[in-house]
C-alpha cells in the first residue's frame, strides 16, 4: 500500500481520503493526476469473455486498459493490450525499485549497525561518547522472529490512520536497541562519562521522497497508539502505546460509547511530535483501534532510546536522556575508537519480502538512498543513476520506466506493461527467481492479496504486486480511480510461470465499495489469466 493523498481541511475531503485508502486492502494508494483516456471497447476482441465482461462494467466507460501476458521461456505473447503505452503504476512501481536495491546489495546482504566507544576507557568507565552508526537498517530488530525471518501482518501498522483493521506484529520494536545496550554492558562498560550520539551521516534525508527515509529507523519512525473499549458506555477507553521513550508523552480522553455507535478517534501531536493527545469515541463492541503518530526526529528519538536501554542493561550515562542528538561531537572517522556492540539485521531478501507483501512505502523509498550509499554518496537522488544502470543490465527499456521515487507515489511515475514484464522476466534467469517470486503477495493467501479469490481455482497460483491510485472527484461527487494495477507471475503449469500485467487507468466509482470492486476485478483478471490462455491477440 502507499498513501500520498493529501487530506484537505474540510471533513468531506478527509472522508474521501479515508474512503480511498480503504480501497487499499488489495493495493497501494498514491496521489495522481489525470491523463487523456481512450475507450477500450475496440480492443476487447479475442479476450476471455469473463475479462471482456469486466472491462465493460460501468466503472470503466472512459478508461484505458493495459494487458500483457508472456511465457518467458518461449517468448510467446499470450495477451497484449496497449503494451507500450504509459500507465500510472501505483505500487507496482515497487517491482522496479526493490529489484534495483536487491541487485545492488544482494539478497543476503545484512545491515550491521555498530556502536563505537569514542574517548578514553579506564576499567569499566568510558570518558567520552558512545556513537551508534546508523546503516539504513529498515527494522533494527523490531520485526525479527526467532527464526530470523521478518514478521508482517495483512494490514501494516504504517497504514493504521487510513485502513481499518491494521494490526501490530508482536515483536518488541526496541529489540535491536536493547541488544546493542546489552552488548555494551557485556564489553565491560558500566559507566559513560559523556553522551550517546546517533551518527546518521550515511545519507541525508530527502523530503522529495515521501515518506522520507532516515539512516536510523525505529518502529518505522512512528509511535503506535492502540485504543481498546472500556468497561462500558461512558467509561474511559484503554490506551496502550509503543515504543515507550522518555521524550514522548501520550494522553487520551477517548470515551467508550454504546455498541453500534460511531468509533471516531483523533490523534493530535505537538509541533515536534513528542506530546500526543487522543480524543474521540470508541464503540463498546469495537475491536481495538490502532493509530500512529510520526517520530519527527528519529536521531534524537534513537539517542534517548539507547540511553534508556543502557540504563536497563546496567550502564550509567551521565548525559541526560532527553535532549538533542549532539552530532557535532562525532569524530571524522572511528579509527582508534573500538567497536563495543553491533546489531546484524536479517537479509535484504527478508526486507524485500516485507516491502512487497505489505507495500511498505518507507522501505521502498529507502532503497533509493541505499543505492546512492553504495556509491559512497550521501545524496539519495544519486541512487537513480545506479537504478538506471541496473535497468540497462536487466534488459529493461528504461525509457519506458519513469520514476521519481521508490514506492510509486510521485505524480510523474509511469511505466508500460511491457516494461513490467521485462523486469519480471529478468528475475526468471537468476538464482533468486524463486525467492523473488515468493516475496510477492500470493492470491488468496497473504499480503495485499490475502482477501481476494480465496476459494477460486487460481488461489495460490498467482504471485503479484498490486497498486491503486485514487482520490476524490468533487465535481461528480464520486471517487476517481486513476489506476488499479496488478503484475507478477502466473503458474500456468506446475513449476512454469508466465509474467503478466493487468491495469486500468481512468476508472471511477460511486463509493468505497466500488473502489474495492475495482481491486477485486484486477484480482479476478489475474485469476482468469492463470486458468489458461485467453486467445491470440
Amino acid at each position: 500500500m502507499s498513501s500520498a493523498i493529501t487530506p484537505g481541511r474540510s471533513s468531506s475531503r478527509n472522508s474521501q481520503r479515508v474512503l480511498t485508502v480503504l480501497g487499499l486492502l488489495l493495493a497501494g494508494s498514491v496521489a495522481a493526476f489525470g491523463l487523456a483516456w481512450v475507450t477500450p471497447s475496440k480492443e476487447l476482441a479475442g479476450l476471455d469473455p469473463r475479462i471482456a465482461s469486466i472491462m465493460h462494467k460501468p466503472y470503466y466507460p472512459h478508461a484505458q486498459w493495459g494487458l500483457f501476458q508472456q511465457n518467458p521461456a518461449t517468448g510467446e505473447i499470450v495477451q497484449t493490450r496497449s503494451a507500450d503505452q504509459f500507465f500510472i503504476p501505483g505500487s507496482v512501481a515497487k517491482l522496479f525499485s526493490v529489484s534495483g536495491t536487491w541487485h545492488t546489495l544482494g539478497s543476503d546482504h545484512r545491515f550491521v549497525t555498530p556502536v563505537h566507544a569514542v574517548g578514553k576507557r579506564q576499567g569499566a568507565t568510558l570518558t567520552g561518547d558512545l556513537a551508534l552508526v546508523a546503516q539504513g537498517d529498515l527494522t533494527l530488530g523490531g520485526r525479527t522472529r526467532a527464526d530470523g525471518t521478518v514478521a508482517f501482518t495483512a494490514i501494516d501498522h504504517t497504514y493504521a490512520d487510513d485502513v481499518p483493521g491494521a494490526t501490530l506484529t508482536p515483536q518488541n520494536p526496541l529489540a535491536g536497541i536493547d541488544q546493542l545496550a546489552q552488548q555494551v554492558r557485556d564489553s565491560g562498560i558500566t559507566r559513560v562519562d559523556g553522551d550517546v550520539i546517533v551518527d546518521a551521516r550515511l545519507f541525508r534525508p530527502d523530503p522529495e521522497l515521501d515518506p522520507t527515509p532516515t539512516p536510523l529507523i525505529i518502529n518505522d519512525n512512528v509511535i503506535d497508539l492502540l485504543t481498546t473499549p472500556g468497561d462500558g458506555p461512558g467509561a474511559p477507553a484503554r490506551l496502550d502505546w509503543r515504543p515507550h521513550v522518555a521524550s514522548y508523552t501520550v494522553s487520551s480522553t477517548v470515551r467508550t460509547v454504546a455498541a453500534g455507535k460511531p468509533t471516531d478517534i483523533t490523534v493530535k501531536p505537538s509541533a515536534d511530535g513528542t506530546r500526543i493527545k487522543l480524543s474521540g469515541t470508541i464503540a463498546a463492541d469495537s475491536d481495538p483501534v490502532l493509530r500512529v503518530s510520526d517520530i519527527r526526529d528519529p536521531n534524537t528519538f534513537g539517542r534517548t532510546a539507547l540511553i534508556e536501554a543502557l540504563k536497563r542493561a546496567g550502564v550509567e550515562v551521565t548525559a541526560k536522556p532527553v535532549g538533542p542528538n549532539p552530532a557535532g561531537r562525532l569524530p571524522r572517522s572511528y579509527g582508534g575508537a573500538p567497536e563495543v556492540a553491533r546489531f546484524t539485521s536479517p537479509s535484504y531478501g527478508e526486507y524485500a519480502r516485507l516491502i512487497l507483501k505489505v507495500s511498505h512505502n518507507l522501505g521502498a523509498n529507502l532503497g533509493i538512498c541505499l543505492m546512492a550509499a553504495s556509491t559512497g554518496s550521501s545524496r539519495c537522488a544519486d541512487g537513480f543513476p545506479v537504478f538506471a544502470k541496473f535497468l540497462d543490465a536487466a534488459k529493461v527499456d528504461r525509457k519506458t520506466v519513469q520514476l521519481a521515487d521508490g514506492r510509486g507515489g510521485d505524480p510523474s511515475d509511469r511505466t508500460t506493461p511491457r516494461a513490467v514484464a521485462q523486469i519480471l522476466t529478468y528475475w526468471q534467469d537468476t538464482s533468486d527467481a524463486t525467492r523473488f517470486r515468493e516475496a510477492l503477495p500470493t492470491l488468496g493467501v497473504d499480503g495485499s492479496l490475502a482477501s481476494s479469490c480465496r476459494s477460486c481455482p487460481a488461489r495460490g497460483l498467482v504471485s503479484a504486486k498490486t497498486g491503486t491510485v485514487a482520490g476524490g472527484d468533487l465535481v461528480n461527487d464520486r471517487l476517481g480511480v486513476g489506476a488499479e494495477t496488478i503484475a507478477g507471475y502466473l503458474e500456468t503449469v506446475k513449476g512454469q510461470y508466465d509474467v503478466f500485467f493487468a491495469g486500468v487507468n481512468g476508472a471511477s466509482a460511486p463509493d468505497i465499495k466500488g473502489v474495492l470492486a475495482i481491486g477485486n476485478d484486477m484480482a479476478d483478471i489475474a485469476a482468469y489469466l492463470q486458468e489458461g490462455p485467453s486467445g491470440a491477440s
